[in-house]
């Protein structure tokens, strides 16, 4: 699994993307074909509360997931968006599992 992480008018320091790829990197648990994982950072303007989001996006073979979630951290973005997808994946692997 490839995870590319890009960060948007910030550098992502070295802790934040440890701890993007730990999150990540559990979600072949729950289904173990995906290929890609793309997670972009961005602070939204002006600065306000809940400025940090998260978009996660998953290739996988045969699916596309995505999840998108702000929070005042970083960390705390990439968590919600990471659980939103647990709960995709499980999903749309009951889906398959049916055909």
């Amino acid at each position: 699994m490839e995870v590319r992480i890009q960060s948007i008018h910030f550098n992502a320091s070295a802790a934040l993307v440890n701890f993007i790829q730990k999150k990540v990197s559990k979600l072949e648990q729950f289904y173990d074909e995906i290929l890609e994982v793309e997670v972009i950072l961005k602070v939204i303007k002006p600065e306000t509360t809940l400025n940090k989001d998260a978009l996660v996006k998953i290739k996988a073979s045969g699916a596309e997931l995505l999840a998108s979630k702000s929070s005042d951290t970083f960390e705390e973005s990439v968590d919600m968006a990471v659980d939103a997808l647990e709960k995709q994946l499980i999903k749309f692997k009951e889906k398959n599992r049916t055909k």
